[in-house]
């Protein structure tokens, strides 16, 4: 029974009528739920609707962790140990929290939080479940772990050497270093707000030579992830050609 459960819930290859019915059920109930946070008043049927589609996120949550050792292909306990810990049960989870005031009143303390109100909007992120793009972009990511690590190192050390320059060279400027590294983040991302900037010759000029050096930084990730993308995607076709193949003989 469990395993029909974990059938179900999980993203269906559109064979399973039942799993397809079920996957665009929790898709309806998430669009659903992040509808009261288009508006500022808060109407009865938004009351309602949260109580609902966070009573059906629950059960959701029950039924992904009780069939949690099928899902990380585990068969012992540690399975129900590790499951919350993932990065989509944590979503789930704090999907659910900042909604626990409107069926539970003794954690109706929360509803007044903000920074457990503003966790609603991670409801989106459960989306991400029945997106297959978004598999192939987490396979892609732990494949290219080593080289994202790599750059993302880089990164920070220009960040840390750009802002400890720039907070040094330019003191009137930059009042604190958190300043230096707000601007050198965005410089980095050449974003550039234009709130914060050097004035003088020596802060202009390591600025240009700091934007070169961040424009190829920030190209490097773009490049790993685009190639490692292309290659799973061709994977993935082939194996679906070799599996079409099969079928057929």
């Amino acid at each position: 029974m469990r395993r029909r459960m974990y059938e179900i819930i999980e993203k269906t290859d559109g064979k399973d009528k039942l799993s397809l019915f079920y996957d665009v059920f929790m898709l309806v109930v998430i669009v659903a739920s992040l509808i009261p946070l288009t508006f500022k008043t808060e109407y009865h049927v938004f009351e309602v609707m949260d109580i609902v589609t966070v009573s059906i996120f629950i059960v959701d949550y029950i039924c992904r962790w009780a069939t949690a050792d099928y899902k990380l292909e585990k068969q012992s306990v540690w399975s129900f140990v590790l499951y919350p810990f993932t990065f989509m049960a944590i979503i789930d989870l704090c999907s659910i929290v900042p909604s626990l005031s409107a069926i539970w009143p003794g954690v109706a303390f929360l509803h007044y939080l903000t920074m457990f109100r503003a966790l609603r909007v991670l409801r989106i992120l459960k989306i991400l479940r029945y997106s297959t793009n978004f598999e192939i972009i987490l396979d892609v990511l732990k494949a290219s772990r080593k080289a994202l690590l790599a750059v993302g190192t880089l990164a920070v050390f220009y960040i840390l050497v750009a802002a400890l320059v720039l907070f040094n060279v330019e003191p009137d400027t930059f009042r604190s270093f958190f300043d230096a590294l707000y601007w050198a983040t965005i410089s980095l991302a050449a974003v550039g707000y234009g709130d914060i900037y050097p004035v003088t010759a020596i802060g202009r000029f390591f600025t240009m030579v700091s934007c070169l050096f961040g424009v190829a930084v920030v190209a490097l990730p773009a490049g790993i992830i685009t190639a490692g993308y292309m290659q799973e995607v061709n994977r993935k076709n082939v194996e679906a050609r070799k599996n079409e193949e099969k079928k057929e003989d």
